[in-house]
């Protein structure tokens, strides 16, 4: 395991371990827990906490760290979780199952990638890198595509475009984006960003005003006005600890992700709140279907209307935040999910 998971897997024992010291007393166990249960290929944290909690983001308040057991807090396929109690208390242990390892004269370690994800990652993946949210000016100062060679008035996979300005080779790769439709405030309407259209990816083949890049790859035909941004090597979060948020964040959801039009379970959205309001990937939120307005037609007072409340209709996982935005994944959903419903606390 290198320096950087090491430090990551300190970092998450840690959090287990200050969170598990409070709060189990208002844990809810599911009715039909299990009294163990062995994790097997395909499992989710999330789905396996569903299988003893009322409400899984709990997980840490009753999660047992075996101190003889290296990174306790990753479980793998074959691994068995226990339920005991202590003082009354549930408790979750675990009991570490056998599997192949890596050894050395000196280490013996277990990748990371084959400890089980919290949440699907495959629903994600996508959105872990693109789409970018784009801040009010932010690609102002941008490169932009100015014309395609050859005389094509497109681009597309295998043509080159002309782009003002790149006048270094600082970066090699560049991320084609076009703005694309504003995330506003569900209740007061202010502009939070930009929704970023990912369109490509382009190679640097000579720097100047303008640059030549080719395109290696396009989702979509490029057009003049298309925005370039450097590609980075940061590796995308993909180890997400549901809890709930760490302050009060009051919500709606703005927009459904990936070209759907029904908001379901693994369905992503957008929310109308992100790091400016407390929010980190992995904070669960509980999704409110906003009640009706409608007509009192027994009331007395002509015109007399009533607002139905906000029912539960469910839960998503926060994996993605922007200064104003953040996206996350719908974990469970109880009833039809729209846009501009509520999200809350849960």
């Amino acid at each position: 395991m290198g320096k950087s998971s090491q430090k990551l897997a300190g970092f998450l024992f840690g959090l287990l371990l200050a969170t598990a010291v409070s709060g189990a007393e208002r844990v809810e166990l599911s009715p039909t827990h299990p009294d163990s249960y062995t994790v097997v290929k395909g499992d989710t944290l999330w789905d396996i906490a569903g299988r003893f909690l009322r409400e899984p983001w709990l997980w840490p308040e009753i999660w047992h760290v075996n101190p003889q057991i290296r990174n306790p807090h990753l479980i793998y396929p074959g691994d068995t979780l226990v339920l005991t109690y202590a003082d009354g208390r549930p408790l979750l242990s675990l009991v570490r199952g056998s599997r192949n390892v890596k050894l050395s004269p000196s280490i013996r370690s277990t990748p990371l990638s084959t400890a089980i994800p919290a949440i699907p990652i495959d629903a994600v993946q996508q959105f872990l890198t693109r789409p970018y949210v784009i801040g009010r000016g932010e690609l102002d100062d941008a490169p932009y595509i100015v014309a395609h060679a050859d005389e094509h008035l497109v681009g597309g996979a295998g043509n080159r475009v002309y782009v003002r300005a790149i006048e270094t080779d600082d970066h090699q790769r560049f991320d084609i984006v076009r703005p694309g439709e504003a995330y506003k405030d569900a209740d007061t309407g202010e502009v939070l960003g930009y929704q970023g259209l990912y369109i490509g990816e382009a190679q640097l083949q000579r720097t100047g005003d303008p640059a030549t890049l080719l395109l290696l790859s396009t989702t979509q035909e490029t057009l003049a006005g298309d925005r370039l941004i450097p590609v980075t090597e940061t590796e995308p979060l993909t180890t997400f600890f549901p809890k709930a948020p760490d302050q009060p964040v009051h919500g709606s959801l703005i927009a459904v992700l990936g070209g759907v039009t029904q908001i379901g379970q693994y369905a992503v959205v957008a929310l109308d709140r992100g790091q400016a309001n407390g929010l980190v990937p992995g904070d669960v939120l509980e999704i409110d279907a906003r009640g009706e307005t409608i007509s009192d037609d027994i009331s007395p007072a002509r015109w007399d209307k009533v607002k139905l409340p906000d029912e539960p209709a469910g839960h998503l996982m926060v994996f993605r935040t922007f200064p104003r935005v953040a996206f996350g994944l719908v974990m469970d959903a109880t009833r039809a999910i729209h846009v501009l419903d509520r999200i809350n606390n849960p």
